[in-house]
């Protein structure tokens, strides 16, 4: 498996993952991304701005996450501490295809986006998820991932955690 910046040319492949994303999440009842967002001019920004990556394997998407190594302006104020006041990159995003479902994809990814981020000299993550995404939840609590507080992201409070990582 590759991690890697998307191009234009994958944005259909990237919008079908999250359009699947989206109806799961419909699904699990859950009010999440069922207001018009993230949509493809999101995912076409994501890309335009570099911010857009891909989780391949056999040449074939199988993820994308959002990734911004910079400042993430929701993130200004918390109802609750960040673990640091480093630099940090946030992830948006995250949606697997439903073909690698079940199979740790997700988590393989945010493994990735680690060494990613130790790649580029940075040492601390910090994202944010819905109240109801139990799946992303558990994820961030198998790869330690502390719970920080509440911030406010596209119209919504929401929980947020950060993992500081370990220099090599």
């Amino acid at each position: 498996m590759n991690l890697r910046k998307a191009t234009p040319s994958e944005l259909p492949f990237i919008w079908e993952i999250l359009q699947q994303a989206i109806q799961q999440r419909k699904q699990d009842g859950s009010e999440q991304w069922q207001n018009g967002y993230p949509n493809e001019q999101t995912v076409y920004d994501d890309i335009a701005n570099e911010y857009g990556y891909v989780l391949v394997e056999n040449n074939v998407v199988i993820a994308y996450a959002a990734i911004i190594f910079g400042e993430e302006p929701a993130y200004n104020v918390i109802t609750g501490k960040w673990l640091t006041n480093d630099d940090y990159a946030v992830v948006h995003r995250v949606a697997t295809s439903n073909a690698v479902k079940g199979k740790g994809i997700a988590t393989h990814l945010f493994k990735m986006i680690e060494d990613l981020c130790i790649e580029k000299k940075v040492y601390s993550i910090k994202v944010d998820t819905n109240f109801d995404n139990i799946p992303m939840m558990k994820i961030f609590d198998k790869l330690n991932y502390v719970y920080c507080g509440e911030i406010f992201f596209s119209g919504a409070s929401r929980k947020a955690y950060e993992k500081v990582i370990q220099k090599d």
